[in-house]
């Protein structure tokens, strides 16, 4: 009989992080908002990680972490503008499924003034959610603290994953389609 034991008595390789690091958790994150380009999530990371210790912030969960996550993910990866901003709305989201060679229908134009009085930046961004859907994405509407509306998307079939690293992040997010 051939000796087996070469097959079965491994050691597991030991990972380079704890399962519990912060930096990894966000890195987690920076994955899952940059599906398929981890180079982008990477300089993403190490702006975030730059800015947070420039503000003399240790790099953890009891950081101000956020507000530099989301200056380093600006217009790539995530948004954030005011409530009442359709406008600036509608280009951020427009820049974020572009990447993704995805183009949203709004239903209607915002030069056309009729289509503006009767739409506002959450009912675009919750238009927005479902028309991502239909092409397998998610956009996510992230609780700031700061009143505007702020966001970032992500695969469909990631949605379990980011509801549970969010909520180990201790930040609160939600569908798109229902924003703060």
């Amino acid at each position: 009989m051939p000796d087996n034991s070469d097959y079965f008595d491994f050691e597991e390789d030991e990972r380079d992080f704890d399962e519990d690091d912060f930096e990894a958790r966000i890195w987690n994150l920076l994955v899952l908002i940059n599906p398929g380009d981890e180079e982008l999530a990477l300089q993403q990371f190490n702006r975030w990680r730059e800015a947070l210790l420039e503000s003399g912030e240790e790099v953890d969960e009891e950081a101000e972490w956020l507000p530099p996550l989301m200056t380093a993910i600006a217009w790539q990866s995530g948004f954030e503008v005011e409530r009442d901003d359709a406008d600036a709305l509608v280009s951020a989201v427009n820049e974020l499924s572009a990447r993704f060679n995805v183009q949203v229908d709004w239903g209607g134009d915002l030069d056309d003034e009729d289509f503006a009085g009767e739409v506002d930046a959450p009912m675009l961004m919750a238009t927005a959610y479902d028309r991502l859907r239909e092409h397998n994405y998610s956009l996510w509407s992230v609780d700031t603290g700061n009143g505007g509306l702020a966001g970032w998307m992500a695969l469909n079939r990631d949605e379990d994953a980011m509801l549970a690293l969010c909520s180990l992040l201790g930040v609160e997010v939600r569908p798109g389609s229902d924003p703060f």
